[in-house]
């Protein structure tokens, strides 16, 4: 659900105004200012990469947290605002979240 999907929610009576443009990026994902943290530690001693630090819609992160595990082939989960991968693949993570326009800080070893 984008912007316009929620304002519409919002506000249904109102009628846009056709000569308004909006942009679009390119993952329909809300991006930020702050960087996004990339953390990696060991749990049970497997290694696991933890983002955090996203300030945008949760169900925005939720899909972007399929979207990695997906492209990683790999699983994790998403809990507390945290997106949980499991293995150590932050220069990959680092990778396509920059691509997708991001800010991204590497954060430990």
């Amino acid at each position: 659900m984008d912007l316009q999907d929620q304002l519409k929610n919002l506000f249904p009576d109102h009628k846009l105004d056709p000569s308004i443009k909006v942009e679009k990026s390119k993952s329909n994902i809300w991006l930020q200012e702050e960087p996004i943290l990339c953390k990696y530690e060991k749990r049970k001693g497997k290694p696991i990469t933890i983002l955090e630090g996203y300030n945008g819609a949760t169900e925005d992160f939720k899909k972007l947290a399929k979207e990695l595990k997906t492209k990683l082939s790999v699983g994790g989960s998403f809990k507390d605002n945290k997106i949980i991968i499991q293995g150590d693949y932050r220069d990959k993570i680092m990778t396509i979240l920059k691509e997708k326009g991001f800010n991204v800080k590497r954060v430990g070893g």
